[in-house]
């Protein structure tokens, strides 16, 4: 998997390139991060890549030209990548869209400030808007980071463990909760059930916590498994 950031903050993407599972994944070659400064693709002298909007209104508008040259050169490379703009606008980012970014051989995350970008660019140059919440932060950089997190732990051989894949929102369901040494710490012990040795008890009572946890917490997703 190969992911292209067209950003104004390149050095906030070595967070995730440097350090943790993403970083594990990159060396072994699983996936590579790319940053594009779309203050290379302006051509005025200031290297300005927005203006003010039509109509009037706070904020400035990233421009057509910077962004769809950018693009372009990417696609040079990569004709067939998918180009994401991360947006308030888009569709939620969920596991199973997670998921199934996770099969495409290229990504495009097209990161925006200010006022967002030109129109033009989602109707023209734009496969997919996606947002990671209904809240709004200061740039599409953090929210790449989350998606490339979030797409990278499906990809075969990302994580150490294929069990880590059955985690939260796997099958619509909250995980379900986790003891480690000790055995007993403050008059809080562990179930005994899990110091049993029968697997198939624990797996019973795995399952039955995880509807209890997500009908406690997150009601919202058994519907969905009607």
């Amino acid at each position: 998997m190969r992911f292209d950031v067209i950003t104004l903050f390149p050095d906030m993407f070595n967070a995730i390139k440097d350090e943790g599972v993403i970083a594990r994944a990159i060396k072994k070659s699983h996936l590579s991060i790319h940053t594009w400064q779309l203050r290379e693709f302006s051509n005025n002298k200031y290297k300005n890549i927005d203006d003010k909007p039509y109509g009037g209104g706070a904020g400035m508008v990233m421009q057509v030209k910077p962004i769809r040259d950018c693009i372009h050169k990417i696609k040079q490379s990569n004709p067939k990548t998918k180009v994401i703009y991360l947006s308030p606008q888009g569709q939620p980012l969920k596991h199973k869209l997670a998921k199934e970014l996770s099969t495409f051989d290229s990504i495009t995350l097209l990161c925006g400030r200010y006022e967002g970008v030109d129109e033009r660019i989602i109707e023209h140059d734009i496969d997919m808007e996606i947002s990671i919440g209904d809240y709004v932060i200061s740039g599409g950089e953090l929210a790449a980071m989350v998606l490339i997190d979030a797409v990278s732990r499906q990809i075969p051989n990302v994580l150490g463990n294929a069990d880590s894949l059955n985690d939260s929102f796997a099958n619509n369901l909250l995980d379900y909760p986790h003891y480690t040494r000790p055995e007993v710490i403050d008059n809080q012990a562990v179930p005994e059930v899990l110091l049993s040795g029968y697997q198939a008890n624990i797996n019973t009572w795995r399952a039955e916590q995880s509807i209890k946890k997500t009908q406690e917490k997150r009601k919202d997703l058994l519907y969905k498994n009607c």
